[in-house]
C-alpha cells in the first residue's frame, strides 16, 4: 500500500513521494540512522519533510508481527490527529506487502519550522526554560496531551522529551508530539506500568530543570485535581523512582 497526501500543487514533493521505489531512491541529509532505519531531511517546494525509510519491518521476532514498526507509527500519527493532539503531519507513508521480506516501509511527516525539541533547548540551557510563563503554557499543554493518550489506556512508551517540539508563536508556545512507534494501547493492569513509566520519561529530565512547584502543577494538570490524594502520592512515589538503579 502506499499513500500520497501531497497535491499537484507542490509538484516537487508529489512527483518525489510518488510510490515508496521512488522515496527508497530519493536522496537526502541524514539526520539519523540505524540498522532498521534512516531519517533523512528534503526540501521540496520550498517545505521541509522528514523521511523515515524502514529497511525491514522490526527487529528479532517482531518482524513477523502483523503490524509493523512503521505502520505503527503512521497508525498512532493519524489516531492522534482524531484525538485532536498536535503531531506531525503525515505527508506519505506505505510499506511492502507483509510476505515479502525484508518488508520496507516508509513514513513521511512535514516539518514543523522553527520547533526545536525540549531536550535541546535543555541541552541548549534555552531562556524560555527559565521563564515561568513559557514553561507553564508549555506544562500545560504536555499535560493535556498525556492525559488524553492514557484516558484512552495508550501509552507512548517513547514519551521523552527529544519527541516534544515547541515552537513560539505570538500567541504563545504551541508543542507538537512526533516519533511515536512503540505507543500503543494497553489492557489493565498492564496499562498501570505503561502510564508510570510515560510519566517518568517526563519527568526524567523535569527534575534538572524545573522546580518542584512545576512539577507537581504538571501532575495536578494531568490527573484534573487541585489537590493530590492517597493515591496520588503513591504513583507520584513509582514515578520519581522509576529509573533508579536501571541506569
Amino acid at each position: 500500500m502506499w499513500i500520497n497526501n501531497i497535491s499537484t500543487e507542490q509538484p516537487q514533493a508529489h512527483q518525489a513521494f510518488s510510490s515508496l521505489e521512488a522515496v527508497f531512491a530519493l536522496e537526502g541529509e541524514v539526520v539519523t540512522k540505524s540498522g532498521l532505519c534512516t531519517v533523512t531531511r528534503v526540501m521540496l517546494d520550498n517545505r521541509t519533510y522528514y523521511i523515515k525509510k524502514y529497511q525491514r519491518s522490526g527487529e528479532g521476532l517482531s518482524v513477523l508481527a502483523i503490524l509493523s514498526k512503521a505502520r505503527r507509527e503512521w497508525s498512532n500519527l493519524l489516531t492522534f490527529s482524531q484525538w485532536g493532539l498536535p503531531a506531525a503531519q503525515l505527508a506519505a507513508y506505505g510499506e511492502q506487502p507483509r510476505w515479502k521480506l525484508p518488508r520496507k516501509a516508509v513514513v513521511i511527516t512535514r516539518g514543523i519550522d522553527c520547533a526545536p525539541d525540549l531536550a535541546q533547548l535543555y541541552k541548549e540551557n534555552a531562556a524560555e526554560l527559565r521563564d515561568p510563563q513559557w514553561v507553564r503554557a508549555v506544562s500545560s499543554q504536555v499535560a493535556h496531551a498525556t492525559r488524553v493518550m492514557h484516558q484512552h489506556n495508550f501509552a507512548h512508551n517513547d514519551w521523552k522529551w527529544r519527541n516534544i517540539l515547541v515552537r513560539n508563536t505570538p500567541n504563545g508556545p504551541e508543542m507538537f508530539m512526533i516519533d511515536c512507534p512503540a505507543g500503543q494501547r494497553w489492557p489493565w493492569p498492564f496499562f498501570e506500568y505503561r502510564r508510570v513509566k510515560d510519566l517518568a520519561c517526563l519527568d526524567k529530565v523535569a527534575n534538572k530543570v524545573l522546580s518542584r512547584t512545576q512539577r507537581l502543577r504538571f501532575y495536578l494538570e494531568y490527573c484534573q485535581r487541585q489537590r493530590l490524594n492517597k493515591e496520588d502520592k503513591a504513583v507520584i512515589h513509582k514515578i520519581t523512582g522509576f529509573f533508579k538503579g536501571r541506569e
